[in-house]
């Protein structure tokens, strides 16, 4: 599932190519999670904005099309009108100037909301995210605090979006190795919390220069794949040598998330 680097390297490719063009037309797949792309007809783009793992695309009557990418939705503009061949097809909306941008997904994990603005109440997990990794209200103090206030393992932690927002499976599994942080730990002190914290950083920014991580689905908004697959210390790579002590990774799976670590490096 698209990632923060995933979904800032889209966010980056849309927002010069939407921003103050109307929508003139909208047209979806007949099914609620898709349907609220017909919404935003007539409106003017204002913004495109990221929220963690979602899109906010902000139009000039207050309200914002919300946007969750899910395991295999790609958006991609085409020239003209919508390829309605295309069986993977789900939303479209058609631009001024004769663009369309379309929203494809294989697997219909994706989904799409239109909310006033900055209202998510109706979507807990964009509700209850918590701060975006390079806030800097979010320090080491905070980020321990947020960690405490659950008791689960902390890959678990990690992938509710509740202690900070953007991180998944890849991603949390890389910061892990690099702060040398075992992914079964439930509690961190607050040095070890602030290493884990500029570890994500550094991984997380890594995924954005590099374009995001294409292992298998994900596709940028121009169609290319990203560069940071080649760039991956830990997720993955069960059963190779680790690149710092050349112990062999390994892997099991942590409430139903399968998890790369060092068993030397990331000792309990």
């Amino acid at each position: 599932m698209p990632e923060l680097p995933e979904v800032e390297t889209v966010r980056r490719q849309l927002e010069p190519r939407l921003v103050n063009r109307q929508v003139l037309e909208a047209g979806s797949f007949d099914h609620p999670k898709f349907t609220p792309a017909r919404d935003v007809t007539g409106a003017f783009i204002r913004g495109v904005r990221r929220r963690g793992k979602y899109l906010l695309v902000s139009t000039d009557d207050h309200r914002e099309l919300v946007v969750h990418l899910g395991m295999t939705g790609q958006l991609r503009f085409t020239p003209g009108g919508p390829n309605t061949e295309d069986p993977y097809l789900r939303a479209w909306w058609h631009l001024d100037g004769d663009e369309t941008l379309e929203f494809a997904d294989v697997r219909r994990f994706g989904r799409l909301r239109v909310v006033e603005a900055g209202n998510y109440a109706g979507i807990p997990t964009l509700a209850n995210a918590g701060p975006e990794p390079w806030d800097p209200a979010l320090t080491p103090k905070l980020f321990h605090s947020l960690l405490s206030q659950s008791k689960r393992a902390l890959k678990t932690q990690l992938l509710s979006q509740r202690p900070i927002a953007g991180v998944g499976n890849i991603y949390a599994d890389e910061a892990l190795w690099i702060a040398k942080i075992n992914p079964k730990v439930k509690q961190l002190g607050l040095e070890r919390a602030g290493r884990l914290l500029e570890a994500i950083q550094e991984t997380l920014r890594q995924g954005v220069d590099n374009g995001g991580t294409t292992l298998r689905d994900y596709r940028n908004a121009e169609g290319g794949e990203g560069e940071n697959q080649h760039a991956l210390f830990c997720y993955g790579r069960s059963g190779e040598p680790c690149g710092r002590c050349n112990t062999t990774l390994v892997s099991d799976v942590i409430d139903a998330r399968t998890t790369t670590w060092c068993p030397r490096c990331q000792k309990r």
